[in-house]
């Protein structure tokens, strides 16, 4: 059971010593409904209707036919997508791929020899923000020392 998945996911070997872990839907395997993941996904049979692992990576295996929505903290594609995805971090379309649905996320690698068709949607990142809040720690400091300089350096110059 393990061996497909070892073929096209070298992940699979450093992920259980997360807290996460990782789970598998192999190649055999037909799902119609919602699937909710806390811990990384890969899918390589059949999907129908939704799949959300929000802060994991969700994998699209080269076996794979889904026709859901789908979404991830990154989505990795390797076999054939009809529906929208949405990935807060990346979207990696790999040469294999087949996608036929819109896509929303803030970095997207398309590989030579993907198939894609439906629009994109770049957005910035939530985790940027977050970096930006420290900068402003900084920045007060700055527009201090400014101040008295242009008080000091005024009389002389004017």
């Amino acid at each position: 059971m393990s061996s497909p998945t070892r073929t096209f996911e070298p992940e699979s070997i450093p992920t259980p010593r997360g807290p996460g872990g990782s789970a598998a839907l192999g190649k055999n395997v037909t799902v119609k409904g919602q699937i909710f993941a806390r811990e990384d996904l890969t899918i390589d049979g059949e999907v129908e209707g939704t799949v959300e692992c929000h802060e994991h990576r969700l994998t699209i295996g080269p076996n794979a036919r889904v026709q859901a929505s789908l979404k991830a903290r990154e989505i990795i594609i390797q076999g054939s997508i009809q529906g929208n995805v949405d990935a807060t971090d990346k979207i990696d379309i790999k040469k294999e791929a087949k996608l036929v649905g819109d896509i929303k996320t803030s970095r997207i690698v398309i590989e030579d020899g993907a198939y894609f068709k439906g629009s994109i949607d770049i957005s910035k990142a939530t985790a940027r923000p977050a970096a930006a809040g420290g900068a402003t720690t900084p920045a007060p400091a700055a527009a201090a020392q400014p101040v008295p300089a242009p008080a000091a350096a005024g009389t002389p110059t004017r």
